[in-house]
């Protein structure tokens, strides 16, 4: 598994075992229009340097000089606030007049880091609860739909893979769409019965390769609203059973690969042999993926994660950008 998280922890370990002092920034809370979301983490070097990011470069700066000169959690957490003010968001930079809140905190080996990335490495979702009067961190079980918590007294981030995805199909374009959603903390389950395809799959970290029928797994995995599944075999008689049944679970993205014309017979097959409803039906993303004149498998997978994480975080994608008649399409600014 490769997340930002695991990046950010993996750094500050590193940084700590050869004697660095470094402290960590959680994103707490935004208003407005503002760069990262709640959860957002970045680590600062007692030397300047940093990793991850909590504002996209607008108060990054301003953070480094100030735990540089002891002004933030030299001792114990700290929570600072930024674009307060008019003025303030324009000095920093903050679109919109956004306001971000960070905690700033020492880190230690009591901050238990190396143990949240040891639970994370096994696909497990963790609570982390740091309390702020005292600087102790404890580690809990979290739940699917847990997100960032703050009071002002403790805060609890909520780490490991919190998204699901359902490949069926295990072919090339299979390999890069796992690739990418495992690098946006995606917990992969690639379905494939046919033997031919099985090799290089259990190499791959973050992927669990499954050779049930894909009904079957659907109806086993129990999708929820945080799950996507994705049909990539161009073969009905696998695609069709995985879309049968989840199309009537929450799942939050469901999609096919194909033209227009092959989804249309698709949405009409399931019609007829399976019973969906319109409703259903409407849920269906085919063609899947956004219109990005995708060639290649690896530019068609990051056309369909680019249209899962609009999905995901509510942007409509029923623009030009979705259109995939084949005709050109000019992409406008939206006002």
């Amino acid at each position: 598994m490769n997340s930002i998280d695991v990046d950010v922890i993996r750094t500050a370990l590193d940084w700590l075992d050869r004697g660095h002092r470094v402290t960590l920034g959680t994103v707490v809370r935004t208003w407005g229009s503002a760069p990262r979301p709640p959860g957002s983490l970045m680590i600062i070097r007692d030397d300047g340097q940093v990793a991850g990011s909590v504002s996209g470069g607008c108060i990054e700066d301003d953070l480094i000089g100030r735990v540089a000169r002891g002004e933030l959690a030299s001792r114990l957490p700290q929570v600072t606030t930024y674009g307060a003010s008019a003025e303030e968001a324009q000095r920093f930079g903050l679109p919109c007049g956004g306001t971000v809140q960070v905690v700033l905190e020492p880190l230690a080996a009591a901050s238990q880091l190396r143990e949240l990335l040891v639970a994370i490495e096994s696909h497990r979702l963790v609570a982390r609860r740091l309390d702020l009067a005292t600087g102790v961190v404890t580690l809990g079980p979290a739940q699917a739909g847990d997100t960032v918590r703050f009071d002002g007294r403790t805060l609890v981030t909520v780490h490991g893979p919190r998204m699901r995805l359902l490949i069926v199909g295990g072919g090339q374009l299979a390999r890069y769409l796992a690739g990418m959603a495992v690098m946006l903390d995606y917990r992969v389950t690639v379905c494939e019965p046919r033997e031919e395809y099985h090799e290089g799959w259990t190499a791959l970290d973050g992927v669990t390769l499954s050779t049930q029928m894909p009904d079957d797994l659907v109806l086993a995995m129990n999708l929820d609203a945080n799950s996507a599944v994705v049909a990539v075999t161009h073969d009905p008689k696998l695609d069709d059973l995985a879309l049968m049944e989840a199309l009537r679970t929450p799942a939050f993205y469901v999609g096919a690969l194909g033209s227009k014309r092959n989804n249309d017979a698709r949405r009409q097959r399931l019609r007829e042999h399976f019973g969906l409803a319109d409703d259903e039906l409407a849920r269906l993303r085919g063609p899947v993926g956004l219109n990005l004149g995708a060639l290649t498998p690896p530019e068609i997978a990051l056309a369909i994660v680019a249209e899962m994480t609009a999905r995901r975080r509510g942007a409509n994608v029923d623009g030009p950008l979705a259109d995939w008649s084949g005709s050109t399409t000019e992409c406008r600014t939206r006002a």
